[in-house]
């Protein structure tokens, strides 16, 4: 499956981050098939720049978005619908709230 996704590039504690399209199983590090543009949370204002138009034709083709990079899409009003939740909970956690709300 091909993915879009960010990749860390920058110094240690300055991170940027690459807007790549790839294989889901590859390194996000390692070679990708197209650079879609940067993304730079340390600057203020942040710093997005994508390429609208590739953006559309891989998400045409196929492509998935994480949902980090979804959130992104959504912000610049790339696409349009609802945001994705980044947090999922584990199975324990699940049953200790439950047991918690019953109490």
């Amino acid at each position: 499956m091909i993915t879009i996704r960010l990749s860390r590039v920058g110094k240690k504690k300055q991170p940027s981050y690459r807007l790549i399209v790839s294989e889901k199983t590859k390194d996000p590090w390692g070679k990708y098939l197209e650079n879609l543009g940067i993304y730079n949370p340390i600057a203020n204002p942040s710093v997005i720049d994508f390429k609208t138009e590739r953006i559309k034709y891989w998400l045409d083709k196929g492509a998935q978005a994480s949902d980090t990079v979804w959130n992104l899409f959504v912000d610049q009003k790339i696409v349009t619908g609802e945001k994705r939740k980044k947090i999922s909970i584990s199975k324990k956690r699940k049953e200790k709230l439950e047991k918690k709300k019953q109490a």
